[in-house]
Formats: C-alpha cells, sequence, structure tokens
C-alpha cells in the first residue's frame, strides 16, 4: 500500500471515530458528563466537519498533482 493510499484509509478512519465520539456525546449526554467529556461536544463536531473537508480537498485537489 502506498503513502497516499494509506493517508486515505487513516483519514476515513480518523472521521469514523471521531463521528462515533460526537454520537456518544449527542446521544448520550448523561454517560458523557460522567465522563467528564460533555465540553468537548461542539470540538468533536468541528473537527469531524474539517476531517471531512480536508478528504475532499486531498481527493479532488491534492491527488491530481501527486506523481503516481
Amino acid at each position: 500500500m502506498s503513502l497516499k493510499h494509506f493517508h486515505i484509509v487513516f483519514l476515513v478512519f480518523a472521521i469514523l471515530c471521531d463521528a462515533a465520539f460526537w454520537m456518544w456525546m449527542h446521544f448520550m449526554p448523561e454517560e458523557a458528563a460522567n465522563a467528564g467529556a460533555a465540553g468537548l461536544k461542539n470540538y468533536a463536531g468541528l473537527l469531524c466537519l474539517g476531517l471531512i473537508a480536508y478528504g475532499v480537498w486531498y481527493l479532488v485537489k491534492k491527488m491530481r498533482t501527486i506523481i503516481v
């Protein structure tokens, strides 16, 4: 597996993990508050959107300029 394919796979897993973390805090706020993670909900959502935007940018713009 090349480095660019590993980058895409790692990015997909990062988005999935961050989205799962946000969903846990959104749908189970009591457990998130007990764990001390309730304040991270907004940051997790913004990070997920940022990772998605970076993934789209990487696939559309950056992959065209990388030598195979």
